[in-house]
């Protein structure tokens, strides 16, 4: 009788060394020498691995991973992975966390370019510095995972030992664009798919019974963006912040998963920062918004089964009206059930314990669409049938208090199915356990918030503790103060590093020049805001000191008070032109 032989999982080569030469970069395993290849400075061509022993490199050092390949107007530039740190395991594989990220530049033709394009470039190489400090990239060399649980478990075998990149869901592989060179040259073992998001894992002791918690949210890439400069959603239906969050846990060889989306109302809109602290929310009237709808909920629908969507935005205000705009195209999807719930409302002043009333609305969908469960050897023994989809304004901080609300009331019901705690029992009875799972959660709305916004999440408090603390009230004024400064002067520039590490901006030599723009917007942003209004506030302060003990000083302090006034008012009046905009792509 023939033993047929086992399946063997994919591996990435985990440890690379980089030769750096005059003329190329070597990039090969620290595990298999000999396998690898060599990148030409000159132009980035990627060429195969040629032995030569006499040939001495200026510089050794080791390298974790490729990221990919991307090129500008002079040449290639290639992204790799310079630190790690293991975080822990996803189904018993390792997953790293990208600690630092470099460039290496193939780009001798620098030298021809002419002096616009010189500075297009020097731009360009000023977005892949910040693309360097991208946060919360994650990925495993022995597993992909980007797909959740019960994704994984319905595909065959066989889908398991291809290659990593191509097990993966694209729609979570943050360096898709740029890993194109390396697949088109077969280097499958050294093409690393980086998860954007976060990924925590936890310990738990509930009654001598350890089990593992993990959780994993995968930030899709289709509408990437800032905050203020990724709203809505674009024609195909793709929105800002979407999020696919799965909690997962590992008892005795059971494992199951529960899993939620967040993403920004489906609708086309924006908030165009303009110095103001809450900028107006304008809601676009466009023919094909009822489409964008219908093409979102149907994509979700068809990935996820029934779906849900909580809506926890206001019910007065800017907010309001994108609410009821909200609400009217929901009516027109007849297998949607729209739940509008007014966080702010109902859960202000630390009312959290309030949130079950939108608990009390949504529990039986919660309980009807139900979680994944497989047992130790496989068998599935019950899978989840659709799925909520919560959001706020930003899907960052009222989205988080309540996703982990529902995540910790599915984790109840997974824990007493498992026979882990009896039917009256539930993980808050267990503090130490609880703070891991909270503690799992704050981290995790801090990370997505990190990405979005530039600040911590806002609430945490909530999350971690089920109330607002004074030190969670001071720092969350620190957040919402950076949020403001983030938002109004350096994200227009962060924005177009996503817009060109992601492909939604293609460097192109017969294209016109991106920074040729006119008016306020050739002017650097924060400087001239600044200057205007700290320099008319600082004269008016000197000449009605003076005033003080000159009365004839009079009336050049009040010519300063009004030249000030003039400023303040000029630089209100176009706030917009003052803050720091995309160049690369337009708001769709």
């Amino acid at each position: 009788m023939e033993i047929q032989p086992q399946p063997v999982h994919f591996k990435l080569w985990k440890e690379l060394e980089l030769h750096e030469f005059e003329d190329k970069f070597v990039i090969q395993a620290v595990e298999s020498p000999g396998q690898g290849f060599t990148i030409r400075r000159s132009d980035g061509t990627i060429e195969p691995l040629v032995d030569d022993a006499s040939a001495n490199p200026l510089k050794v050092s080791t390298i974790y991973g490729l990221a990919g390949t991307i090129r500008l107007l002079a040449g290639t530039h290639v992204l790799v992975i310079t630190s790690r740190r293991e975080v822990g395991n996803y189904l018993g594989f390792p997953v790293f966390r990208v600690m630092s990220m470099k460039f290496l530049s193939c780009n001798e033709a620098m030298r021809l370019s002419s002096n616009q394009e010189k500075r297009d470039e020097a731009y360009f190489r000023t977005l892949l510095k910040i693309v360097e400090s991208t946060p919360g990239l994650y990925y495993s060399y022995e597993t992909d995972i980007t797909l959740n649980l019960q994704r994984r478990f319905k595909l065959a075998e066989r889908w398991m030992n291809k290659p990593i990149w191509k097990q993966a869901d694209p729609r979570f592989v943050w360096n898709r664009n740029i890993m194109e060179q390396l697949i088109e040259n077969k280097l499958d073992g050294f093409i690393i798919p980086l998860l954007q998001g976060s990924f925590q894992a936890g310990w738990l002791k509930l009654k001598d019974s350890p089990a593992t918690i993990t959780l994993i949210s995968r930030r899709c890439t289709r509408r990437l963006g800032t905050r203020m400069w990724r709203r809505g959603a674009n024609l195909e239906g793709d929105t800002a912040n979407f999020i696919e969050t799965e909690q997962v846990l590992e008892f005795e060889g059971f494992k199951s998963s529960l899993l939620q989306i967040r993403g920004s109302i489906p609708l086309i809109w924006e908030q165009i920062v303009d110095l103001s602290y809450k900028p107006r929310l304008n809601i676009i009237d466009h023919e094909q918004t009822s489409k964008v709808v219908e093409r979102h909920f149907h994509d979700i629908i068809q990935r996820y089964g029934e779906t849900v969507p909580v809506d926890l935005t206001d019910k007065h205000g800017d907010e309001g009206q994108l609410s009821m705009a909200y609400a009217s195209e929901m009516k027109k999807l007849p297998n949607v059930r729209y739940v509008p719930f007014d966080f702010h409302h109902h859960c202000g002043n630390s009312n959290i314990d309030n949130i079950n009333i939108l608990y009390d609305q949504i529990s039986e969908d919660l309980e009807k669409q139900g979680y994944f469960l497989v047992d130790a050897v496989g068998n599935i023994l019950s899978e989840q049938k659709g799925i909520i989809r919560s959001n706020c304004i930003d899907c960052l901080d009222r989205t988080n208090v309540t996703q982990s609300y529902l995540a910790q009331k599915s984790l109840n019901s997974q824990l007493q199915r498992l026979a882990v705690l009896s039917s009256n029992e539930c993980i808050s009875m267990f503090a130490e356990d609880f703070e891991i799972f909270r503690t799992a959660w704050m981290e995790q709305g801090d990370e997505i918030s990190l990405e979005y916004s530039g600040t911590h999440a806002l609430k945490r408090d909530l999350v971690r503790y089920g109330k607002q603390t004074m030190a969670g009230l001071i720092q969350d004024g620190i957040s919402a103060l950076s949020r403001y400064y983030l938002n109004n002067f350096q994200d227009g520039v962060r924005q177009d590093a996503m817009d060109l590490i992601s492909g939604r901006y293609t460097v192109n030599q017969n294209s016109p020049s991106p920074l040729q723009q006119s008016g306020f917007e050739s002017f650097s942003y924060l400087p001239v805001a600044s200057a205007l209004l700290i320099g008319g506030l600082t004269a008016t302060s000197v000449t009605l000191n003076q005033a003080g003990r000159n009365t004839q000083r009079y009336m050049s302090s009040l010519i300063c008070a009004g030249v000030a006034a003039g400023m303040m008012a000029l630089a209100r009046a176009n706030g917009r032109q003052f803050c720091s905009r995309p160049r690369l792509c337009g708001l769709l």
